[in-house]
């Protein structure tokens, strides 16, 4: 079995094909983490704790004087903020109106076969009855409020991939208001890592970068509104010995494409925490009693083969488990684009030339770039506008993919779906549409402001106009840009007390868009 729950000793092993993931319940109903690394059996690893008096390390308040107990230095599965870990948290919210401060104990666990399911977000799935796939839930409740927490994990034996992600769930009867909820926590009880990421910047992505985890808190993320590429979702701990092919390693990987954080700090007993998460520096969730809140999901991976064996494995895992496109096993087409060539400057008869060209050389695309729509010669306006310039084209969108399929070409489209120029027709009539300051001047970037798409009504507005010219030409290929980072984050749709929702809303709804 994947995961084995043995009551007598409170321990729930999950095993994937060459790994081991171990939690156990104290006897004081605290879930602490045991042990993740190399396969091994379903022993209770909770020997590997030490207790012992560490000096100024506060005990949970039921515990009385035992100095040897402290969570300030017990590896636990999901630490909070207010029980005694000055360490980074998993969760820091409190009731309104009052301090931030939680005591999480276990209340209560079950086993499923398949992988659970998280709505509205991006997760690795299973097909139904598959197996080798199941799913451990362990929900633990405040010591004082109706307040629970379900952590999930899912078990991929075969991929050797291990997923969590953690549902808050309000019946306290008041709001709650979440100030910091990360999808994952792993406690190691020894330090002298190596941290593996990924830096870019534009035309220069996804540069490795390796380092030794110093003492203290590293810090890996985003604050843009978007993943980015200036800084990736994805961490590597090793040890300093380990290379491409040989070496103990562990790769985390969020499934989000909103402003993230990882975070890494070594203690002061050389222990090494690390969590993973939504990006806590512009994030204040409201949720009313009744309510739950849903992170997303990281997934992970222990090997002993190297950055070799780890990237093989969640490469794998990906193609088989996350990504559902009907082109994943199939050869992609090979597209022209018409932007180096024209960039703004183009009309049908340079167009079908490009087209032509392209069919002469064998290739099975031409994709239409920015300039189709609106008052669009320049990146100055026209943005939110959706509406073909047939007087610029000289013909109308239907007939010009009718020409390009005559060639024996597909025909695909350019779309910048998320942002509005203030030069343009929507923006005149919703101004409201646009994230942005009230009284304040607004950052621009490509001459472009963003929409706030954490509005049902602003997304529903630019699915009709896309929507609308989809349905009347042939255009089997969109290519979805997005030129600039999200600043000035401000909706005048949400109340000021919700304004902290507002970059984890326009991540929802860009998801709930892509699915239409």
């Amino acid at each position: 079995m994947a995961i084995i729950e043995k009551k007598e000793s409170g321990t729930f092993t999950l095993q994937t094909r060459t790994s081991t993931y171990q939690m156990k319940v104290d006897r004081h109903g605290v879930l602490l983490h045991t042990y993740y690394g190399a396969k091994t059996d379903e022993s209770d690893y909770s020997y590997l704790i030490m207790p012992a008096d560490r000096g100024y390390s506060g005990q949970p308040g039921d515990l009385g004087n035992d100095r040897t107990y402290s969570l300030d230095f017990y590896p636990q599965e999901y630490p909070v903020y207010g029980d005694g870990d000055y360490r980074i948290t998993g969760l820091k919210a409190n009731l309104e109106g009052q301090v931030p401060v939680l005591d999480l104990r276990y209340h209560s666990s079950r086993i499923m076969d398949g992988k659970y399911r998280l709505e509205g977000l991006p997760a690795m799935f299973a097909g139904a009855g598959e197996e080798g796939i199941s799913t451990l839930e362990i929900v633990l409740k405040d010591r004082y409020e109706e307040l629970y927490v379900h952590l999930l994990y899912g078990v991929y034996e075969k991929e050797d991939v291990i997923t969590r992600a953690a549902v808050i769930e309000n019946r306290t009867g008041k709001t709650v208001k979440l100030k910091r909820v990360m999808s994952a926590c792993v406690d190691f009880a020894e330090g002298g890592f190596d941290l593996i990421h990924f830096y870019g910047k534009h035309a220069m992505e996804r540069q490795m970068e390796r380092r030794a985890l110093p003492h203290g808190i590293t810090q890996i993320s985003s604050r843009r509104g978007t993943s980015s590429h200036h800084h990736n979702p994805f961490v590597i701990l090793s040890r300093p010995e380990t290379t491409e092919d040989q070496g103990a390693c562990c790769g985390f990987s969020l499934l989000y494409s909103g402003s993230f954080q990882a975070q890494a700090e070594v203690d002061q007993l050389d222990q090494t925490r690390l969590v993973m998460g939504i990006n806590e520096e512009e994030f204040c969730w409201r949720l009313a009693d009744g309510e739950r809140f849903t992170t997303p999901e990281v997934c992970m991976v222990y090997t002993e083969e190297g950055f070799t064996g780890l990237s093989h494995r969640f490469q794998r895992a990906f193609h088989q488990r996350l990504i559902r496109s009907p082109w994943k096993d199939r050869l992609r087409p090979v597209l022209v684009n018409n932007w180096e060539a024209t960039y703004f400057d183009f009309n049908e008869e340079k167009l079908m030339n490009i087209a032509r060209q392209a069919s002469d050389l064998g290739l099975d695309m031409l994709v239409l770039d920015d300039g189709w729509f609106g008052k669009r010669d320049s990146d100055n306006s026209g943005l939110g506008d959706w509406k073909v310039n047939e007087e610029k084209l000289g013909c109308t969108m239907k007939e010009l993919a009718e020409k390009v399929n005559a060639l024996g070409l597909s025909f695909g489209l350019w779309f910048e779906p998320e942002m509005i120029s203030e030069d343009s027709d929507l923006y005149r009539e919703h101004p409201d549409f646009a994230l942005q300051i009230p009284g304040r001047s607004p950052v621009r970037s490509r001459n472009q402001l963003v929409l706030d798409f954490s509005r049902k009504d602003v997304r529903e507005y630019i699915e009709q106009q896309i929507f609308r010219i989809l349905d009347e030409a042939n255009i089997t290929y969109i290519k979805w840009d997005m030129n600039r980072s999200i600043e000035n984050v401000y909706s005048a749709a949400l109340p000021e007390g919700s304004q902290g929702e507002i970059l984890h809303r326009y991540v929802l709804g860009l998801y709930e868009m892509s699915e239409h």
